[in-house]
């Protein structure tokens, strides 16, 4: 896989809480324009557990479609059942996706022999690269360092989303891993040391809302030009820090509904909700003070 910042997308929504196509359109060229490496719908920040099978299927499709090959598309298609990972992946697949993001199985908590059959069980099925989603915050359960390196191994396993935010055993990983193995951050917070560790870039919630900005930045601290990358994280970090003050994605969706070049609306499926207007006070002072609004 290549360098860089994927987005991690929002799904935008319609006042009466079905999905705004239109709008994620918009979104999906907003990003090109703005030359981010890469597109990641329905994951997480995508609200990937209230939308419907054929709901997330066709965000994949309108994604795809708007794309039209001009950057890679990781579809969000994990699951916590084996079978319905696979089935989703290989409907993603057809639909024209170049990738699939498979989060580690939540609530039945598997060990690891059990993430390592998971997936190769997906990847030996689904002839669609695969990127590993370790988010044990969210799981509850961390995919350990000798599962993911073990994972690497396979062919169809190309690169790991790492969430986990435990710098140690990013860098057992960064150290150990096939050199064709990409291992992209899942935390703004911490990209900037985890680029300046050997990382390979970010699948990224804030370039939702300034993917420019964050493009330069990845590329400057994939080029080693430490000063300049080093400045930019210390310049956005109370923006990385404030887009996490509620649960992902309802502060960077209350962060785009202010953006005046999209139409995204502040709207959520239950059980998420919107910020209390002291988060909202907070969140608009950071974009304030960054000359984002």
């Amino acid at each position: 896989m290549k360098p860089g910042v994927y987005t991690a997308l929002i799904t935008p929504f319609n006042q009466d809480g079905t999905i705004d196509y239109g709008a994620l359109r918009e979104l999906v060229e907003f990003q090109i324009q703005e030359g981010i490496t890469g597109l990641v719908p329905v994951g997480t920040t995508g609200e990937s557990p209230t939308v419907s099978h054929e709901e997330n299927l066709k965000i994949i499709e309108e994604v795809v479609k708007q794309a039209a090959g001009r950057v890679p598309i990781i579809a969000g298609t994990g699951s916590n059942c084996t079978q319905e990972a696979i089935d989703m992946t290989k409907r993603a697949k057809d639909i024209g996706a170049d990738a699939s993001l498979q989060v580690a199985p939540y609530y039945n908590k598997p060990n690891q022999e059990g993430f390592y059959k998971h997936f190769t069980s997906i990847a030996d099925t689904c002839q669609l690269p695969i990127v590993i989603y370790n988010i044990p915050g969210r799981t509850g359960k961390n995919i350990e360092t000798n599962t993911i390196l073990k994972l690497a191994s396979h062919p169809n396993i190309v690169a790991v989303k790492e969430a986990s935010g435990n710098l140690s055993q990013i860098m057992d990983i960064i150290r150990e891993a096939p050199a064709d193995f990409t291992i992209l951050s899942g935390d703004d917070n911490i990209t900037y040391p985890f680029i300046t560790l050997g990382g390979h870039g970010v699948i990224s919630v804030a370039s939702n809302l300034i993917p420019g900005t964050m493009t330069k930045f990845i590329s400057a601290a994939l080029a080693g030009d430490i000063k300049t990358a080093k400045a930019e994280h210390y310049r956005l970090l109370p923006l990385f820090k404030n887009l996490f003050i509620d649960t992902n994605p309802i502060p960077i969706k209350f962060a785009m509904s202010l953006l005046k070049n999209l139409n995204i609306r502040e709207t959520y499926r239950l059980p998420l909700c919107p910020l209390s207007q002291e988060k909202k006070e907070t969140v608009k002072n950071t974009l304030k003070e960054l000359k984002i609004i």
